[in-house]
């Protein structure tokens, strides 16, 4: 009774080893799985993809708190001043956003660089007569969105650039942000910098929503035209959203 008792034993335990081993080897093809996707082209496609879209919903939130400076004072400073009660939410999706928009650019810089390695002789005739405007400068307007991007942070978040804006507050104590926006747009150069930088961003997006529909199959024949409307459609009211503001401010319709 004793012996059978231990061979039971002995038995279980040597299940219970092959199991562990079985789940190990389970998750390290599940992880090699994720490995090779990544290095794949049809990954990093994927995966610019989805991060392009949450950085597309980033865009139209942000786009929809700052249309609040055409409420009043009131309004804007209280949806800023209510961000900054909540530190935690706002900074976790400061940082998620930073996560989110450095796999991007790794992505897209990765894809650049397979493709240029995949022909390293330039073709001697190019012929974008079929490729968008925006789908040409995507890569460059990139690059000036990014500057634009330090460069706004470093103005209206950080301040940086104006730290007097640190000392502006309204008549309950908090931050001036109507007045902070008023008096950065009323500068010219900066209202001009911020429209080309919502034009190449509009670009931008107007072919990242494209390239994003043809990435999950949704971009065929018989919906093609129509997707592409509609991405530039939206691109174009996401641009006039954004450019009202320094318009306004210029036109003195917001003072």
């Amino acid at each position: 009774m004793v012996g059978a008792l231990w061979i039971a034993s002995v038995c279980g335990k040597e299940r219970q080893r092959e199991r562990q081993r079985f789940d190990k080897a389970l998750t390290l093809r599940n992880m090699s799985i994720w490995v090779e996707l990544l290095r794949s082209s049809i990954g990093k496609k994927y995966i610019m993809a989805i991060t392009g879209f949450l950085l597309f919903i980033f865009v139209i939130g942000h786009l929809l708190g700052n249309l609040q400076v055409f409420l009043g004072p009131e309004a804007i400073n209280g949806y800023a001043e209510k961000l900054r009660s909540m530190p935690l939410l706002l900074w976790g999706a400061r940082i998620g956003l930073l996560v989110v928009a450095a796999l991007h650019i790794w992505m897209a810089a990765s894809l650049t660089i397979e493709n240029r390695r995949a022909r390293p002789e330039p073709y001697q005739l190019k012929t974008p007569i079929q490729a968008t405007y925006s789908a040409r400068t995507i890569r460059i307007s990139g690059v000036i969105i990014l500057a634009f991007v330090i460069y706004h942070l470093l103005h209206f978040t950080f301040l940086v650039i104006e730290p007097d804006y640190a000392t502006w507050t309204d008549s309950a104590g908090r931050p001036h942000v109507y007045k902070m926006m008023v008096a950065g747009f009323s500068n010219v150069w900066i209202s001009g910098f911020y429209l080309l930088a919502m034009l190449l961003l509009c670009l931008h997006l107007s072919h990242g929503l494209m390239s994003m529909f043809q990435s999950v199959g949704l971009r065929n024949p018989v919906w093609a035209r129509f997707l592409e409307q509609l991405a530039r459609t939206i691109a174009a009211l996401i641009f006039l959203g954004y450019a009202s503001i320094p318009v306004a401010v210029l036109s003195n319709l917001i003072e």
